[in-house]
């Protein structure tokens, strides 16, 4: 069942200050596409925070049912991508009332050695939510493994947006991209 209150406004420059404030970090950081940076947004540091997760979760939802009204179509779930998109999607399953998916970045090899945990079937429309998108590299194996069950992925929506290619490799591999923030959007300059 969907949260009442998700209609609820947000300030929303209340929130990219309290997830800069949690989350920025200076000095020389690898980041997962292998570029060298010289600040950090630790996911963990606001994903981990009620405070920042639950307006974070309606931002989302609202995000989700604008991109459902500007496609004509609902998706049948939610997903989110190991490690980082696991507390994200969650909160927004809550949120929206829809079940989840967590995409592994590899097949398990013990159980039922999957790599897609939660239940899809051939043709459910999956919006994949994303914590911090650089080049959008994981989200777009997400993508490849939520197909590989029979999905199909309506949009990625990240969290923050590095600005650093994201949306061009996304929208470059025929999906919508959205972002809730960008580095603009916290204030974050190199």
């Amino acid at each position: 069942m969907p949260n009442p209150d998700a209609t609820r406004p947000i300030d929303t420059q209340e929130l990219a200050r309290r997830i800069a404030e949690a989350s920025l970090l200076r000095g020389t950081f690898t980041l997962r596409s292998g570029r060298t940076s010289s600040y950090y947004l630790d996911k963990y540091r606001f994903s981990t925070r009620p405070e920042v997760l639950r307006p974070l979760a309606a931002m989302f939802a609202q995000r989700i049912a604008l991109i459902e009204s500007e496609l004509g179509e609902r998706a049948d779930r939610l997903a989110g991508a190991e490690l980082g998109g696991i507390p994200l999607v969650t909160a927004t399953a809550m949120e929206t009332g829809r079940p989840c998916l967590f995409v592994r970045n590899a097949k398990k090899d013990y159980g039922t050695a999957k790599q897609l945990e939660g239940v899809i079937e051939p043709g459910d429309k999956v919006i994949l939510l994303e914590d911090v998108a650089t080049t959008g590299g994981q989200a777009l194996e997400a993508v490849e493994s939520i197909r590989g069950e029979g999905g199909r992925v309506l949009a990625i929506i990240a969290t923050i947006d590095r600005q650093e290619g994201a949306r061009e490799n996304v929208e470059g591999a025929g999906l919508r991209f959205e972002a809730l923030f960008t580095k603009a959007d916290l204030g974050v300059d190199e």
